[in-house]
């Protein structure tokens, strides 16, 4: 089978990610909730489950969409079924575990359900060894995905949403040890790049649309534009690495890393996003928006870390970069946490975050 380097993001895939956005920040919601200074413990455990089970959807679905997405009418069917499923979804879940979660771990299974047909229908119609091989393995991580969300769905929470965890676990985690199979029809790289980078990037709308609190007559001040500033030089940062340093055309990638290292970039984003907000809304007690801010900071820069193995060339002062990244958010985030005002917490991490900027940047032009 001749590897096919190229394929065209579709405007249905586009439009497929609106949804999924706004999952996120309806989850993200859960946690811009204070009480007593924190986020509860179990409010962030629900919000990383609901976070887990919608991306790790949505992975299964683009990268479905790689291998075997033609554009047809049942693929935008199926797309058109799951957009729906996520919009409801979105609204069915709380930060209490007091609430009843039924209803979404029904919806889970029903988007569940729907990969599981399209994996079925390549499995019935392919002739190829290796891609009836590839839709078997998938086929049995989503039927067991499927059936631990449905039944859970359906029996007391005590007992449900235990087996609910262990089906979202191992589906999150079992297409890492599929690569034995899916090396011999390997996905097309630049397209799940532009994939990523697509749902990335209207997450970094998100982030905009949640900092424009800052810009009203009544808030707008040189804070405002220091925070905005904050989002610019992540933005950068991260279209340095996914839009000029990574080659778009490898061969014989499985894509399993590149999905995961998004998970960090992603959680890391909905992090700061809440923590931004948090540093302009208190007066006092910043530890632990502070602590939110730079454990978002922490985790955006390790999913661009991981990112660069897939570089054209590697990093032409590789340990020095690496070291100031370290360095200078150990620096930051201690400067942070001793600070007892927004202005002080806000520039501190402008300079960081333009620091590492300004690093990949100068990367960029020795590599042009």
């Amino acid at each position: 089978m001749a590897e096919q380097l190229s394929k065209r993001v579709t405007l249905i895939e586009a439009f497929y990610d609106l949804v999924f956005v706004y999952m996120i920040s309806r989850a993200t919601a859960l946690i811009h909730q204070l009480t007593d200074g924190v986020v509860k413990p179990t409010t962030f455990l629900i919000f990383t489950f609901v976070v887990i089970v919608f991306i790790n959807s949505w992975m299964v679905q683009t990268v479905f969409t790689n291998r075997y997405g033609s554009s047809s009418w049942s693929d935008m069917f199926y797309a058109f079924v799951d957009m729906a499923i996520v919009l409801y979804m979105s609204n069915s879940f709380s930060g209490s575990l007091t609430y009843d979660l039924h209803p979404f771990f029904i919806a889970a299974g029903l988007l569940s359900a729907t990969l599981l047909a399209q994996y079925l229908g390549v499995r019935l119609k392919t002739a190829a060894q290796i891609d009836q091989q590839i839709a078997t393995v998938f086929i049995y991580i989503l039927l067991i995905r499927t059936c631990t969300l449905l039944i859970a769905g359906f029996i007391p929470e005590p007992i449900g949403i235990p087996l609910a965890l262990v089906g979202i676990i191992s589906s999150w985690i079992a297409p890492s040890f599929t690569g034995k199979y899916t090396k011999h029809h390997p996905i097309i790289f630049s397209h799940l790049v532009e994939r990523l980078s697509l749902l990335t990037i209207i997450m970094f709308g998100e982030t905009i649309v949640a900092i424009a609190g800052y810009f009203t007559k009544q808030t707008l001040s040189i804070g405002s534009v220091m925070v905005f500033a904050v989002v610019v030089a992540l933005f950068f940062t991260y279209i340095a690495e996914f839009d000029h340093l990574i080659n778009n055309q490898r061969r014989g990638e499985t894509g399993n890393l590149l999905i995961y290292l998004h998970y960090p970039i992603i959680f890391g984003l909905s992090l700061i996003t809440v923590a931004l907000n948090f540093v302009g809304e208190l007066d006092h007690n910043f530890d632990f928006p502070v602590t939110m801010l730079y454990l978002g900071l922490l985790l955006f820069y390790i999913g661009i870390g991981l990112a660069t193995r897939f570089n054209r060339q590697p990093f032409a002062h590789g340990l020095f970069t690496r070291t100031i990244f370290i360095l200078s958010w150990i620096i930051a985030f201690a400067a942070a946490l001793m600070a007892e005002d927004f202005y002080t917490i806000v520039t501190i991490t402008l300079v960081d975050t333009l620091l590492i900027s300004y690093l990949m940047f100068q990367e960029v032009k020795l590599h042009v």
